[in-house]
């Protein structure tokens, strides 16, 4: 029988969704939901944040989603499940979940820029 106490290496990382759940989900209106498969993030009832794939898709104004495609490496057109999705979607992805903290602003001015959009 193995008895040794678990190392560092036993413990699994924690989920994309978790990390995301605990840097989201304090801001103020958020909720999280499973849409199709996918676990995204609500403001009134509007998505402004997805998990899909390998990487995290978000809603910004048009000009903010083109720019930031052309200036980091880690940032591609959000297309969830192969198919292609408005411009005002991008997708980042990072190797380690933890690291979109460094991008919680761009999360908060999606929910900003989602909660301020008309209803179409």
């Amino acid at each position: 029988m193995n008895t040794r106490a678990p190392s560092a290496k036993d413990k699994l990382e924690p989920s994309r969704k978790a990390q995301l759940d605990a840097l989201l989900l304090k801001l103020p209106g958020v909720s999280a939901k499973k849409i199709n498969s996918l676990d995204a993030y609500f403001v009134n009832d509007r998505m402004f944040v997805c998990i899909s794939g390998n990487g995290v898709g978000l809603r910004l104004p048009v000009t903010t989603a083109t720019e930031l495609q052309f200036s980091r490496g880690d940032v591609v057109p959000f297309q969830p499940g192969g198919l292609a999705s408005s411009r005002e979607w991008i997708q980042i992805d990072r190797a380690e979940a933890a690291d979109y903290e460094k991008d919680l602003e761009l999360f908060k001015a999606s929910l900003e820029f989602v909660k301020a959009a008309r209803t179409r």
